[in-house]
């Protein structure tokens, strides 16, 4: 009988890459990992891992495995969900993953709708990159996660999660000290999330579709301090809407003038496959739609 523990270890081999990846998400030891999966090997009776120096990729038999692991997970996600609708009211903790622009202005709305409805549920909020999202729902860090995507950064399908439709959609505006276009500004210094998020992704890619590789001078995980390095002379930056719900915004040292793109990011709600079901799941998914800000709610951009 293969065991469905060490079943999760070849499958987060297979999504991170490396055993040390797996060890340190998991929080098992490098030699650990390697032990539990030999035995899983030995279970398969057939070679799952082919070693080549340091480096270990998964068989062909190796990755039909994990394709099985997946669904098991699936399934497994599903009885879960179907048992805690068979329960007598929403209790327990709730892992909530989010990006910080997010977290400032919708997330409490939702959590205060939330508590309203199910008292006793203990929602647990974190802030995280949506890039790291699908690692942290497969290592069961989190239980459902607020994740984006930008016109220039589609997201890719993650194995193992389900990704609701668009729950909300927003305009993305460029900052900078007057009016104008992304190429208008070429030759200015800009202001960019750091490297590995989607938002620096979003940045370099507009600017490259505008002709031009920017000229990064700063490099902030908030909208709002862009928007403040801006309006002290610093440069230029792309910002979503929930960056700024007003049409023009003021800063230390100077007014920000925001220009409306025909650009879009989309927030939707992720989280295990098999968990859509889930009621707390969904009571968070149902909170967060009616707790979005007026410029936001029905937004009728593309999604």
């Amino acid at each position: 009988m293969l065991d469905l523990r060490r079943l999760r270890l070849l499958r987060e081999l297979a999504h991170r890459g490396t055993i040390a990846a797996v060890a340190e998400a998991l929080s098992f030891s490098p030699s650990a990992v390697s032990q539990q999966l030999s035995v899983l090997e030995r279970e398969a009776g057939v070679p799952l891992l082919e070693r080549t120096g340091r480096r270990v990729a998964l068989t062909p038999a190796g990755l039909k495995l994990v394709r099985h692991t997946e669904a098991v997970l699936e399934r497994l996600e599903q009885a879960t969900a179907e048992l805690a609708g068979a329960r007598q009211g929403l209790a327990g903790p709730l892992r909530i993953g989010t990006f910080p622009s997010a977290a400032r202005s919708i997330v409490p709305g939702a959590l205060a709708v939330l508590m309203s409805r199910h008292p006793a549920l203990e929602p647990m909020v974190s802030e995280v990159d949506p890039a790291r999202v699908a690692a942290q729902l497969r290592a069961g860090e989190l239980d459902v996660a607020l994740v984006h995507e930008y016109d220039l950064v589609p997201a890719e399908a993650e194995p193992g999660l389900t990704v609701t439709g668009a729950i909300f959609t927003e305009p993305m505006y460029l900052a900078a000290p007057s009016p104008g276009t992304v190429a208008d500004f070429r030759h200015s210094p800009w202001i960019v999330s750091p490297p590995g998020t989607l938002c620096h992704t979003m940045a370099v890619r507009a600017c490259q579709a505008a002709g031009f590789t920017p000229q990064i001078r700063h490099q902030v995980d908030d909208f709002t301090t862009a928007l403040a390095l801006v309006g002290v002379g610093q440069g230029v930056a792309l910002v979503p809407q929930l960056g700024t719900l007003a049409p023009e915004v003021r800063a230390p040292g100077g007014p920000v003038a925001l220009t409306r793109l025909p650009m879009y990011r989309r927030t939707r709600v992720a989280f295990r496959a098999g968990a859509g079901a889930h009621p707390a799941v969904a009571a968070f998914t149902t909170a967060l739609r009616s707790a979005l800000p007026p410029g936001l709610a029905g937004y009728g951009a593309p999604t």
